[in-house]
């Protein structure tokens, strides 16, 4: 088949097949060459060649050609002419004389045509012989022998082989019948014009030629501005396009170059770039349809979307503007090199030793457990295995189901309302949707896996649990531009501009943290201490190395005579408890009338290293309590602790028991922990191994730096306190909201390497409180000798002190104990003020006994805050009253006002 050679066809020359668009210029060339030249005699000698690739006619050795003339229009010169030209039709009897390289037609080509311009129908001649076939073939007859063909030209370049161009030849004609000559386009035109056109044109091919120039300008144009070029100009290579092929196929164009030089022979596979052509070519049309009428109108091409046009699915998505885009870009990539820099700069020095390696792998060892359970077990592995790909299967299941526009119900829908997935395009998009429940699916299926462990050791289990929840958090789709709607509708729609300002505002996190990334969660600018938070008025009357104490303005003409003592967290500032006039817990209780007595703990640094659990005892409660008896005269107080307070607190009643020291008459606990064997998230942060690393930590600078302690607290809720701000600053380019609690909640403090040491390890790793081992000033604590009447408060929803640690902390203590859990967790629980709309409940149930969820399930819920249940609690204990103290009355002599400098120093 390769050498076979195209035998001749009756069909016309103006009905020739038009080529394709990569083929034009290799047809034009051979054509403009005949122009301007005598053609070449054919010669019988002339043989097909067969090449080691295709089969190609090699003609008789060439003429010698006269001098070449200057390339003045090459394409509007061939068009012109070939118009201009009158074509001779053959006689009906006899076969015409064969084209030489005449180009093939591409179906492609056909249906552009067509489609462009219906000329009139016209019937074929009456004399005009149907071309023979031979039987069992589809081939038409040869009209010729083989020695009466014209060699092909010198300079002829045939863009198929032989057998190609025999095929196109036959389809041609098979498809001509009754159909009406097409337009061929400006460049089709000359592209069809046969090398051996006769003298005579036909009106119908004339007439669509003047047609195609008067509704194609810019094939015109194009044609004219190639014709404007020196003989000698450079190689221009045309953008490719994308033709259509049959079946809708899109390809993208063949590059060529227009050389000055003639064509030559090239092998049939090369195809020729069409630099001048102004529009791609369409598929051909079924043959069954009819060709479109002259005034039928094309199809309107797509172009680009405007701003707002509906991308698919009813959803909108903008269109950037591309130059500002770019823009941003450049300046979005300055900042980062910003943030990167401030980042490296410090580990360089050596300021900071990096310490990703061991978290790293200690994440690594703790899923490294859960894998190895499963893969002991060659039935385990595979039943999990079957799950997730069932699951799976089910989803995509649904997902086709939504493309192709049915309903379908999800398979993995988040548990609770999720605010990642709160933009609307997480339900209504399909892509969205399947990318929300695979993930969902996934994270569910491995949370899954760990709690079925079973025979892993708890705390092993606890901290893959943990490291999982980390890497489920920071994988989300809702994390990245590409596969969030919202971000991704944000970006386009200001064209990068967010990225700009949350690259920005990354670098500045990272320089503020000296290398370390501090994330701003709250904008602090529109708060102050003292004006707008802790506003509460009174007096620090006393003042040691560890505590400055605080004294409250009354605000009743009397006041209860026992005094109260609050002793907060050293973890955080005290003034959580006096955020602001409608939350301060500080305000309503002195208007209740009590005589209201804080302590506000140092910010320590390196000096306070040594500053241990005697010490914060020693020069922290009984040191104020001292202070207290002389500012009031009253001996006894009522005290109340939150959180790590609390745990100091009842270490240090312990301690009074054992000496006999009776001054506090009763306490309270907020969300405290006394017994630490369900001590909850924080304490996956305590084993042999990291308490090793903590300690070395803390030993180089003599504390813990607040940042570290605030990110471990972060990492309990990593999708609400870490992630969240991350797309919201750096990928939104939006500053964090303005919010009190917020403010509290990042301004940290440090803690003394001697005081954290030991309420890590003798409480959390080791439980010594609870368990009657831990020393306090020498002696022993024994938490069952501390009988005075105890408010025990935990939190339902407290994930830092669980409300079954501190049910079973309460039931370590000698004396009577009102269990109360507040809704909520271990901020909100606590500061629930009352109101004319309760927010949240509590829960009461007589004496701690049983289990906590048998307490539970005979608890009574109250609407409402637990305030007032507090106040008629603590003021039954001592009723008494007595006329309102103010600060200074007693023996000690106001330092400064409230809140003091200690809360003011930051870390």
């Amino acid at each position: 088949m390769a050498n076979r050679r195209v035998k001749p066809s009756n069909a016309r020359p103006e009905a020739a097949a038009v080529d394709s668009a990569s083929n034009r210029d290799a047809a034009i060339k051979p054509r403009q060459a005949l122009a301007r030249e005598p053609a070449a005699a054919a010669t019988p000698e002339a043989k097909p060649r067969v090449s080691s690739a295709k089969a190609k006619w090699v003609s008789a050795p060439p003429q010698a050609a006269p001098p070449r003339k200057p390339r003045a229009r090459p394409g509007a010169d061939a068009l012109d002419e070939w118009v201009n030209t009158p074509v001779a039709e053959p006689a009906p009897t006899e076969a015409p004389a064969p084209a030489a390289a005449r180009p093939a037609f591409t179906t492609a080509a056909k249906r552009a045509s067509a489609k462009r311009i219906a000329a009139p129908s016209r019937a074929p001649a009456a004399t005009e012989p149907k071309p023979k076939r031979k039987a069992g073939s589809g081939r038409p007859a040869a009209a010729a022998p083989a020695a009466d063909r014209p060699a092909p030209p010198d300079d002829a370049a045939p863009a198929k082989s032989a057998s190609k161009r025999g095929i196109r030849a036959r389809k041609a004609e098979a498809g001509r019948g009754d159909e009406p000559a097409a337009d061929l386009g400006a460049a089709g035109m000359a592209e069809a014009t046969p090398a051996e056109a006769g003298p005579v044109a036909s009106t119908a091919t004339v007439a669509a030629a003047q047609a195609l120039a008067s509704e194609a300008p810019a094939a015109a144009d194009q044609l004219a501005s190639r014709a404007a070029g020196p003989d000698d100009a450079a190689p221009t290579k045309a953008t490719p396009a994308l033709l259509q092929a049959d079946g809708g196929r899109e390809f993208p164009a063949a590059e060529a170059t227009a050389a000055t030089e003639p064509a030559r022979p090239a092998p049939t596979s090369v195809a020729a770039e069409d630099a001048a052509a102004p529009t791609p070519v369409s598929a051909p049309p079924p043959a069954s349809e009819a060709p479109p009428a002259a005034s039928a109108k094309l199809p309107a091409v797509a172009g680009p979307r405007s701003p707002g046009e509906s991308f698919g699915f009813g959803l909108q998505y903008p269109v950037p503007n591309i130059e500002a885009l770019a823009r941003n870009m450049a300046s979005a990539y300055e900042h980062a090199m910003k943030a990167f820099t401030a980042y490296l700069r410090p580990r360089e020095s050596g300021e900071i030793k990096t310490k990703v390696a061991d978290e790293i792998g200690e994440m690594i060892r703790s899923l490294g457990h859960v894998a190895e359970y499963y893969m002991a077990d060659p039935k385990r592995a595979i039943e999990a295995q079957t799950a997730l790909t069932t699951q799976f299967i089910d989803l995509w299941a649904a997902t086709l189901q939504r493309f192709q526009g049915q309903s379908a119900k999800p398979v993995a829908a988040p548990g609770s309302p999720d605010k990642r997935f709160a933009d609307a395009e997480w339900r209504d998009n399909p892509f969205f949707d399947f990318l929300k429940q695979a993930y969902v699916l996934t994270t569910d299926w491995a949370e899954d896996l760990v709690k079925r462990a079973d025979d892993m050791e708890p705390h092993a289990r606890h901290k893959a649990q943990f490291y999982l929840k980390q890497v489920s958090a920071a994988l989300s789709p809702s994390n990245f531009i590409g596969t969030n709607p919202e971000l991704l509708r944000a970006t386009l729609a200001e064209s990068g501009e967010n990225l700009v300002r949350g690259l920005k505002m990354l670098a500045e996190d990272i320089a503020a943290g000296k290398g370390n990334l501090r994330m701003r969660q709250v904008d602090a600018r529109g708060f102050e201490l003292g004006v707008n938070m802790a506003v509460t008025p009174g007096k620090v009357i006393f003042r040691t190395d560890l505590i400055e104490l605080i004294q409250y303005e009354p605000s009743t003409p009397e006041a209860y005579r026992r005094p109260l003592l609050i002793i907060p967290p050293w973890i955080n500032k005290f003034y959580i408890l006096d955020l602001n006039p409608e939350k301060s817990f500080v305000r309503w209780a002195v208007a209740q009338g009590l005589t209201v007595f804080v302590i506000s703990w140092v910010n320590p640094d390196a000096r306070h290293a040594d500053k241990d659990f005697d010490a914060y005892m020693n020069e922290g409660i009984l040191a104020a309590i001292g202070a207290i008896e002389q500012a009031t005269g009253e001996r006894k107080v009522t005290t109340i602790g939150y959180c790590v307070g609390g745990t100091l607190l009842a270490a240090t009643l312990g301690y009074m028991a054992a000496v006999g020291d009776d001054r506090i008459d009763s306490t309270t606990f907020f969300t405290t922990q006394i017994d630490f064997t369900d001590a909850g998230d924080l304490k996956v942060f305590v084993d042999a191994e990291q308490l090793r690393q903590t300690e070395e930590k803390m030993a180089e600078l003599g504390y813990l730096e607040g940042a570290a302690m605030a990110q471990a607290f972060n990492m309990l809720r990593p999708s609400d306190l870490i992630w969240s701000y991350y797309v919201n600053n750096y990928l939104k380019g939006k500053e964090p909201m303005a919010f009190d609690l917020l403010v509290w909640n990042a301004d940290a403090t440090r803690m003394p390497a001697a005081n954290h040491r030991i309420y890590l390890r003798n409480c959390y790793f080791q439980n010594d409180l609870s368990n009657g081992r831990m020393v306090m000033g020498g002696q022993t604590v024994d938490l069952k000798k501390v009988t005075i009447p105890v408010y025990e408060l935990a939190a339902k929803e407290d994930h830092i002190a669980p409300a079954r640690s501190a049910f079973n902390g309460a039931k370590a203590l000698g004396g009577p104990v009102r269990y109360v859990m507040a809704g909520s967790g271990h901020i909100a629980g606590v500061v629930n003020p009352p109101g004319k709309k309760p927010k949240y409940q509590y829960w009461t149930n007589g004496p701690v006994e049983g289990s906590f969820e048998d307490w539970v399930k005979r608890a009574h819920e109250t609407p409402g805050s637990w305030w007032p249940d507090w106040i008629a609690w603590v003021t039954a204990q001592a009723p008494e009253k007595v006329p309102a103290r103010k600060p200074g009355d007693g023996k000690l002599t106001p330092l400064c006002d409230a809140p003091g400098e200690y809360v003011k120093v930051k870390s």
